[in-house]
C-alpha cells in the first residue's frame, strides 16, 4: 500500500522497491488517494484474508492502514485467537518526514534500509506482536495527545498547508508560540479518570504513549514516558500547571539522555489498561501525529496482542 505523497520517496524510487518486494512475494499494489483510503484499502485485504500488509508513508499512513486492519477483524464468535493471530501482519517501510513508529520498531531511518530489512524479516519469518492504544473508536500505534501538543500539531499542519516544509526548526517555533500566545496556562481544565481511582484534576495538558519515544526531533529521542512499551499498556505524563519555571524544567528532564520528568506539576501513570481525559472546555486532540480536532472526552484503553509486525 503506497502513499504516493510520501515526503521521503520519489516516483523512481517507489518503483525500486515495487521491484525489491515483487521479487520476494506475490504482490499486489495499492495506491492512496485521498485521506482515509488506506483505511478501507487495508480493510479489505483483512477481509480477503491476505498474509501481508506492507504500508510505503509515514505515521499517518500505518495509522489509517492499522484503524483498516481492526476493523476487518474477524468478529464471529467461531474466531478463535488475537487480533494478531486473526489479521494480516503488518510491514512498515519508512517514507514520511518522522516515521516514528517504524524507528520505534527497530527500522532504520530511511526507505532502503528499511525495506532491505523488511526483505529479511519476510525471508526468515521473523516478527513480533504489540499493542496498540485504542481512543474512543480509533487505534494509535505510538502516541497520543490531548491539549498543547495536539494544538502544535494543528500548527504545524496549518503550515504545512501554506506551503512550509515540516522540519524541527517548525515544530520548535510552532510549540513557542502555542505554549506563550494560545494556550490558557491559568485555568487547567482537564480530568483524567481510571476505574476504581480517585480522579486527578486540574490538569493543564496529557500525552499518551504506546510505546518509546514519543517522537524524534531530527535524529534525537523525545522520550516524556521511558519506560513505555508495546507489550504493555498505555503510559500518560501530564502537566498540571503550564508555569514558565516549571515546564521549561520538565522539557529539559525530558530531553536529557536519561530522561525521568519529574515534580510537583508532573503527573505520570505507567502501564494503564484504560483511563478517561475529560475537560471542562474542548482540547486539541491528535492520534500518532494527526490533528483530529478538538475533543471534550476521550477514553482510552490498551488493546493487547493487537497486531504481528514484520521488523
Amino acid at each position: 500500500m503506497v502513499n504516493p505523497k510520501a515526503t521521503t520517496t520519489s516516483e523512481r524510487s517507489r518503483d525500486v522497491l515495487v521491484r525489491a518486494l515483487r521479487s520476494e512475494v506475490d504482490l499486489s499494489v495499492r495506491y492512496t488517494r485521498r485521506r482515509g483510503h488506506a483505511t478501507t484499502l487495508a480493510r479489505e485485504a483483512a477481509e480477503e484474508g491476505v498474509d501481508v500488509v506492507v504500508t510505503l508513508g509515514g505515521d499517518g499512513t500505518v495509522n489509517e492502514v492499522v484503524n483498516g486492519l481492526m476493523a476487518g477483524l474477524p468478529g464471529t464468535p467461531e474466531a478463535d485467537g488475537t487480533p494478531a493471530q486473526r489479521l494480516p501482519a503488518l510491514a512498515t517501510v519508512p517514507g514520511g518526514s518522522t516515521n516514528v513508529f517504524a524507528r520505534a520498531l527497530g527500522l532504520p531511518r530511511e526507505w532502503p534500509e528499511g525495506t532491505s530489512m523488511i526483505l529479511e524479516g519476510l525471508r526468515l519469518g521473523r516478527s513480533r506482536t504489540i499493542g496498540l492504544g485504542r481512543a474512543d473508536d480509533r487505534y494509535f500505534t505510538f502516541c497520543a495527545g490531548f491539549g498543547v501538543d495536539a494544538a502544535v500539531i494543528h500548527r504545524v499542519e496549518q503550515a504545512r498547508r501554506r506551503g512550509r516544509i515540516s522540519t524541527p526548526a517548525l515544530y520548535m517555533r510552532s510549540t513557542f508560540a502555542q505554549y506563550f500566545f494560545s494556550s490558557d496556562r491559568r485555568h487547567p481544565a482537564i480530568s483524567l479518570e481510571r476505574p476504581g481511582e480517585q480522579a486527578e484534576e486540574d490538569l493543564a495538558t496529557a500525552i499518551i504513549q504506546n510505546t518509546a519515544p514519543w517522537t524524534y526531533l531530527g535524529d534525537r529521542e523525545i522520550n516524556p514516558n521511558p519506560a513505555a512499551s508495546f507489550d504493555l499498556g498505555l503510559d500518560v505524563l501530564a502537566l498540571r500547571r503550564l508555569r514558565v519555571a516549571s515546564t521549561a524544567r520538565t522539557v529539559s528532564q525530558t530531553l536529557s539522555r536519561q530522561p525521568d520528568p519529574r515534580g510537583r506539576q508532573v503527573l505520570r501513570l505507567h502501564d494503564v489498561p484504560e483511563f478517561t481525559l475529560v475537560s471542562a472546555r474542548p482540547q486539541a486532540f491528535q492520534l500518532d501525529g494527526d490533528y483530529l480536532g478538538e475533543r471534550q472526552k476521550v477514553r482510552f484503553t490498551s488493546v493487547p496482542d493487537a497486531l504481528r509486525v514484520i521488523c
